[in-house]
């Protein structure tokens, strides 16, 4: 294999001829490039040798589906990286325009251990990327990437035969069938669609019908420019429309997804957002009343709620906080055999008797559809109310460098095994507490916790902080501790501040 270069002027000789695969597109957990920037179709070409000698490399059958979303260029990516695949000897399944979990579920239906989904998600046009994955239902993480990494760059993809390409027609109602199949819901539910323009907008409106709700359909055309926001359950634009559809329409609820399908936000019948981790907590609640001693894992920004929720404990239910990142809780879901793991930023995994354990936007809407429908005559702002009080910051992100936020979060960590270990306290309350599967998550006797960890893509570490008290309560353990803590380490700029 040619190896790649990291330097081509676009629109010359060389650029024509030679891959170009800037480094910096491999993430901890998938892969993601500015086209023709960073990365050009022979780039991306590279990519799918590199893959397929990866699979090769780690023993797996070489057989993969492969997926592109709704965007101007993302076909002619996608048969690129065919072109890689079949290259080095993968039996290439394509299923054409897809979302996310859609060929996810394909891995299972039509055995193919492997999956790479052409997509940049809620990224601006332009972005191009792709999720992989060797054994379903995970999706890679940081050692897959590193090593893909080192092939790819150093050309050491190997050219095989026995490549073989299958199209796969009419595979979007098998997925729709599927992911409707366990909902049917028993009272109307007039539910908000909210796609931005992605996607998810090809699929989300028909499943949700197929439910049983009435639909009011929210950017559900195709249109890969996002004209009004980008498709991304987090961001405060696309939840203000969500909103201002819902007190319009009386509706029940709205139901947001991202441009690949993978992750849901959802807004309440009186227009306001219930952030992920709290509609994991009340989901958890209900699952937990029909599956005995269930375990859930959740992130480690996630509310503290789950540690202290009596409905959970009189259910026997068991949480885990893990790493934050869609790859890790996947796989961490799957290691325990938990029926659930949900993540802040709105992957919701479900397992067992309620799916195959990847993050599919549509199940986690299904899964909320089916709460509201077995708890008649409760609206969904009424579910919410019911648990108890907590007061979460806002993530905050304050700027280190990339070459040492590594060793500033080392130190602070080990500052707070330490007082957790000589029985120290903060803010007036012990320590109970010091989870370091991912910086430092420091749980008081009351509940209340502070978090810091470092980005896994920017320079900067990640500050969080939850009070069981009160806000004003909330804003001291971000003033009285957090901070002075990090400014004593060089830790001074923030994004914003409580």
């Amino acid at each position: 294999m040619l190896k790649p270069r990291q330097d081509l002027v676009p629109n010359t000789f060389d650029f024509e001829t030679t891959p170009l695969v800037k480094p910096t597109g491999f993430r901890e957990y998938d892969a993601r490039w500015i086209l023709e920037k960073e990365i050009n179709l022979l780039g991306i070409q590279a990519l799918g040798l590199g893959l397929a000698t990866y699979v090769h490399e780690i023993g797996v059958k070489p057989r993969i589906v492969v997926g592109h979303d709704f965007r101007s260029y993302s076909l002619g990516v996608k048969q690129a990286l065919i072109i890689g695949l079949l290259e080095g000897g993968m039996e290439v399944v394509d299923i054409g325009l897809a979302l996310s979990p859609m060929a996810y579920f394909a891995q299972f239906a039509l055995d193919c251990p492997c999956v790479a989904m052409v997509t940049a998600s809620h990224n601006e046009n332009g972005w191009t990327g792709v999720k992989m994955g060797a054994q379903a239902p995970l999706t890679f993480g940081p050692d897959e990437m590193g090593r893909l990494k080192t092939i790819v760059l150093e050309g050491e993809g190997v050219a095989r035969a026995g490549g073989r390409l299958e199209r796969v027609e009419g595979f979007r109602d098998r997925y729709i069938d599927e992911v409707t199949s366990k909902v049917k819901l028993s009272r109307p539910l007039k539910v908000v669609c909210a796609c931005g323009n992605g996607t998810a907008g090809a699929f989300a409106p028909e499943a949700l019908r197929r439910m049983g709700a009435e639909v009011i359909e929210m950017d559900t055309d195709l249109d890969y420019t996002f004209p009004k926001y980008n498709p991304n359950p987090e961001d405060h634009a696309m939840l203000m429309q969500m909103a201002e559809k819902v007190r319009e329409t009386g509706a029940d609820l709205a139901l947001g997804f991202d441009g690949d399908g993978d992750r849901c936000g959802v807004v309440d019948n009186t227009g306001e957002e219930i952030f992920a981790d709290k509609i994991g907590l009340m989901l958890a609640r209900d699952l937990s009343a029909l599956h005995a001693n269930a375990t859930f894992v959740v992130d480690v920004k996630s509310t503290g709620l789950y540690k202290t929720d009596e409905v959970l404990k009189a259910n026997g239910a068991t949480t885990v906080y893990w790493k934050t990142g869609h790859s890790y809780i996947k796989r961490k879901t799957a290691e325990l055999g938990a029926l659930a793991g949900f993540e802040k930023s709105g992957h919701f995994f479900l397992a067992g008797p309620l799916g195959h354990g990847y993050d599919d936007g549509l199940v986690a809407a299904s899964a909320v559809l089916a709460m509201l429908d077995r708890n008649p005559g409760k609206t969904l702002s009424e579910l919410k109310g019911a648990l108890p009080d907590a007061w979460t910051s806002l993530t905050m992100s304050p700027h280190c460098s990339d070459e040492t936020k590594y060793q500033v979060l080392e130190k602070l960590v080990a500052e707070y095994v330490k007082l957790g270990e000589d029985g120290g306290s903060i803010c007036g309350r012990k320590i109970v507490e010091v989870i370091t599967v991912n910086g430092a998550r420091v749980h008081l006797e009351d509940g209340s916790w502070v978090l810091v960890r470092a980005s896994s893509n920017k320079p900067e570490l990640v500050v969080v902080v939850e009070s069981m008290r009160s806000a004003d309560d909330m804003r001291d353990l971000f003033r009285e501790e957090m901070k002075p803590r990090l400014a004593a380490h060089g830790v001074t700029d923030y994004n914003q501040e409580i």
